[in-house]
């Protein structure tokens, strides 16, 4: 963590605000000035060193936290109480530019002017792993790791050319196929028990042959539970036709 005692805005040689928002992050009640501050590039939208400033509204004392991911598009800032102790917490979301649509998602507390990480995207990603292996007659089989829990897709309703690739005339698999879960693709903050305390719902999609290949998608509601995010609900959402 740095302090600045001084206005970087003012400096030209700092990086620029590329996301702002107020609110009381440390708790003593008085709005706190948060902002995303990083290095954009000429004629492109990607921005790099993208970096957590809070400005303390009671003493005007700048902090910093760098990102370990800090480089993307359209990095933006949610301020909310994810953790049920009255006191705002910060979502940071940064797309990362990829075909997978892939995302990065930082929530901080800044509880006593002191920054603590309660959610790091990478961290979700290892935890929360799948199968996804296709099945005769036009299913594919979804397994959730963590919970182990499984979930059928039926793709009967995919083009003929689709089926034909993988099925024989009798709904039988040619070779076997796995398909996979991209990474968090979406992290949205929302409260379901309309409490005043966010739960985060978070989006993974279900992929077959390929990226494109788009099956569905993972829902995973999250809950602060025991001091940390825990997976509260889980549901499959599959495209109509």
């Amino acid at each position: 963590m740095y302090y600045y005692s001084y206005d970087f805005r003012a400096n030209r040689q700092q990086p620029s605000i590329v996301a702002s928002a107020t609110g009381d992050v440390n708790g003593d009640r008085i709005p706190d000035h948060v902002f995303l501050t990083g290095t954009k590039t000429p004629d492109s939208p990607f921005t790099q060193n993208i970096t957590l400033v809070v400005q303390d509204g009671r003493t005007g004392r700048y902090m910093s936290t760098p990102l370990q991911e800090n480089a993307g598009y359209n990095p933006t800032l949610f301020l909310g109480d994810f953790t049920g102790d009255g006191v705002e917490d910060i979502l940071i979301s940064i797309t990362s530019g990829g075909s997978g649509g892939i995302m990065y998602h930082y929530i901080y507390s800044y509880l006593n002017n002191t920054p603590r990480l309660l959610f790091d995207f990478n961290v979700y990603n290892g935890q929360y792993q799948y199968q996804v292996t296709y099945l005769d007659n036009y299913k594919v089989e979804v397994t959730s790791l963590l919970n182990n829990q499984k979930y059928i897709i039926d793709i009967s309703n995919r083009g003929a050319d689709y089926l034909n690739e993988i099925y024989d005339p009798n709904g039988k698999l040619k070779n076997p196929i796995q398909g996979f879960v991209n990474p968090l693709s979406g992290l949205y903050p929302v409260d379901f028990d309309s409490n005043g305390v966010f739960e985060l719902l978070a989006y993974q999609k279900i992929a077959g042959r390929y990226n494109a290949d788009a099956l569905g998608y993972v829902l995973n509601t999250l809950g602060w539970r025991n001091n940390r995010f825990t997976l509260v609900n889980q549901n499959v959402a599959i495209f109509g036709s």
